[in-house]
């Protein structure tokens, strides 16, 4: 009798009851996705944009169930041997994070409303609802397990977004492209997953930074190897090179508000993987994964310009592209901190944050101004731009600021305040030759900035004998007009306060 009341005591234990607030902003993302696809059902196709609505509200609900886990103190399922150790944590670089990609997807539905006729609505809806679901619950993983789950929960959906254009062969090519490199990539992880648990016993984060301390001899090759792996993981995920092969044919096949959603939001769950693995679980073999990333950030920052600059402006689709290598220079950029991180301290990852804060809102804003653009001109050419500011004095506006913003130059004050906080992670941590790498970089991707921002204020061409050409104005959706207001105002705010993120890189979000 005792001996069945002791079990019954040791089975209760166990059972933790479930923080349903600290989970809900994820949660929410994937009830609306999987309401969504029930609804394409019953609606029929002359009411098919309402969903694209409803994929909206559920956003706006998502983050804003954000606001009361601002405290940033909630953590649930949670050992409940004596240990500290959860798989889910609401602390404040989740919700930042969380933020972050909800933010980006909520603008990616923006710039998708009106775009979807050609596309199969409730099959677009329910897959960016659910990838954006696995975006924000991945900052919040604390176990590796989880971490993978939340990583193939946000890819998964984004490979079909990608190739969703049917009958586009363009469109599958970079589906293939994107799904071989990732699936390549999960494998690789996997395998340094397996060999970290084969030297820990554990998977929870905080637990395998404890005993990577205590590792026999005989298994710190081993755990070694599994750390390697899981960084070479994830650097195909964040595309720093020379992982990065897929970005320019994805981006330039996928619908462009895909594409869009991919250079913030699937940079901001490859990034945070990669800050959690390393800062929480890996803080014993920084002499590891330290230098490595040191040399995927100059060596990502370096490749990413230097492709950026060959983009001539007469090439099809040479706006996107060169968007695209610019998200893979930028890329650069943010591995900078995280690799201070393993000279100095952990706070350094702050500047990543705040970097990909101001990136996701001025990128976006670049990719919302090129939906406007492409609606006239489908052929998606930087020469499509020259002449923008006769006929969309605001867009070419808004478009000119966003540039400036990414190349860290006046009026875009808060893209110079964050390059600063990542110059001084890098100085601080005593990585001289990779700050004098990045002031390089930085001068190089001036040059296909400002070039692209004076061709918005020239006068239209013309052929020899005719008058320059006027571009014919359509009606522009509401949804993209908003999503352009949006990410140009949130610019302006945060350029009007600099100091904000010099404060927000000093703070240490774990």
């Amino acid at each position: 009798m005792t001996v069945a009341a002791d079990s019954a005591t040791g089975a209760a234990s166990l059972v933790q009851s479930v923080d349903w607030l600290a989970i809900a902003p994820p949660v929410t993302a994937a009830t609306v996705a999987l309401l969504v696809l029930v609804a394409d059902l019953f609606v029929g196709e002359r009411h098919k944009p309402l969903l694209g609505y409803g994929a909206v509200a559920g956003l706006v609900a998502a983050l804003a169930l954000l606001v009361p886990l601002r405290a940033g103190d909630r953590s649930t399922f949670c050992l409940t041997g004596g240990t500290q150790a959860c798989s889910y944590t609401a602390d404040h670089f989740a919700l930042v994070i969380q933020a972050l990609v909800l933010g980006g997807a909520l603008l990616t539905a923006l710039l998708s409303i009106g775009d979807t006729r050609k596309l199969p609505a409730g099959e677009f809806w329910f897959l960016l609802l659910a990838s954006a679901a696995g975006a924000a619950l991945l900052p919040a993983a604390r176990d590796l397990a989880t971490l993978v789950v939340a990583l193939e929960v946000a890819s998964l959906p984004a490979f079909a977004l990608v190739g969703i254009k049917r009958g586009d062969r363009r469109s599958s090519e970079a589906a293939l492209k994107f799904f071989l490199s990732s699936v390549v990539a999960t494998a690789v992880m996997l395998l340094g997953v397996s060999f970290v648990y084969a030297t820990t016993g554990t998977l929870h984060l905080t637990e395998i930074a404890a005993r990577l301390d205590e590792v026999p001899g005989r298994f710190d090759t081993l755990a070694q190897a599994g750390v390697a792996l899981t960084l070479v993981g994830f650097a195909f995920k964040t595309a720093a090179a020379p992982f990065h092969f897929w970005v320019p044919d994805t981006y330039v096949g996928a619908p462009l508000p895909i594409a869009a959603y991919l250079s913030v939001v699937g940079k901001a769950v490859g990034f945070s993987g990669l800050i959690l693995v390393t800062v929480i679980g890996f803080p014993s073999y920084a002499d590891v994964w330290g230098p490595a990333l040191a040399v995927l950030a100059a060596l990502t920052m370096t490749v990413g310009n230097v492709a950026a600059l060959r983009q001539t402006a007469t090439r099809a689709r040479s706006a996107v592209r060169l968007l695209a290598w610019s998200s893979v220079g930028q890329a650069g950029y943010l591995l900078v901190p995280i690799a201070a991180a393993a000279y100095s301290s952990d706070a350094q990852v702050g500047s990543t944050v705040a970097y990909a804060l101001m990136y996701a809102v001025v990128n976006l804003g670049a990719f919302a101004v090129a939906a406007l653009v492409a609606r006239t001109h489908p052929g998606h050419r930087l020469s499509d731009y020259r002449g923008l500011y006769a006929t969309r004095p605001l867009a070419a506006l808004a478009l000119g600021f966003f540039l400036l913003c990414l190349a860290g130059l006046p009026p875009g004050i808060i893209g110079l305040f964050a390059k600063v906080t990542v110059f001084s992670a890098a100085v601080d941590a005593g990585l001289g030759w990779l700050a004098v790498v990045m002031a390089v970089n930085v001068v190089i991707a001036l040059y296909y900035y400002l070039q692209w921002t004076a061709a918005l204020f020239r006068s239209p061409e013309a052929a020899a004998g005719e008058e320059a050409p006027t571009q014919q104005k359509h009606r522009v959706p509401a949804p993209l007009t908003t999503a352009i207001a949006l990410t140009a105002v949130t610019g302006i705010a945060l350029s009007g306060a600099p100091q904000l993120v010099l404060r927000f890189a000093a703070v240490n979000l774990f």
